[in-house]
């Protein structure tokens, strides 16, 4: 057979590759080389989606037809952190549904569902807001000037969108995104 030695000489560099492949991972041991600028492994440490859109209260797929997604304007974060700048003496009192933290005062990604989502509550509009009783507002920790949205915060929103949008049939257009989204 004239494929005979070429046969053999794939079989040998298969052999070689794989060997030095082994080698090299077992190496690295317990250190895998580090995350890029997006790494699943974090994202699914996080907790999932339908954990933070359940709530104490009854949901009705009739109750919300909006979402709207903006920047809290803020370099770091967490609710209760907004909550105090805010001038709020509780938490409780923040009038957005959820917040999406940037890793600055909560885990990159993660998703603070707030006391009025858990109890259904609309937003109350006021001076820079005037949406509806039936939007649900996502607060991403980002000022969009000096501080952009991490990777992870943007595959967690649309995630979250995406299931709130699944949940209470709300239809694509009347889902806002910040006018420079990524």
């Amino acid at each position: 057979m004239p494929n005979q030695p070429r046969v053999a000489k794939v079989l040998a560099a298969l052999l070689v590759s794989m060997t030095l492949g082994a080698v090299i991972l077992m190496a690295l041991g317990n250190n895998p080389p580090s995350a890029g600028p997006f790494c699943l492994s974090s994202y699914y440490r996080l907790d999932p989606i339908e954990k933070a859109i359940s709530s104490q209260a009854a949901q009705s797929h009739y109750r919300w037809n909006c979402i709207e997604i903006y920047y809290s304007n803020t370099q770091a974060g967490n609710i209760e952190q907004l909550a105090s700048l805010s001038g709020l003496s509780s938490s409780e009192d923040i009038n957005y549904h959820f917040v999406i933290c940037n890793g600055l005062g909560g885990e990159d990604g993660q998703i603070q569902p707030t006391e009025k989502w858990q109890r259904q509550w609309s937003i109350v509009p006021g001076q820079t807001w005037y949406g509806s009783s039936q939007t649900i507002r996502i607060c991403v920790i980002a000022d969009d000037k000096t501080i952009h949205p991490t990777n992870l915060q943007i595959k967690r929103a649309e995630a979250l969108v995406e299931a709130l949008s699944r949940n209470f049939n709300i239809q694509p257009d009347y889902i806002y995104y910040p006018s420079n989204w990524k």
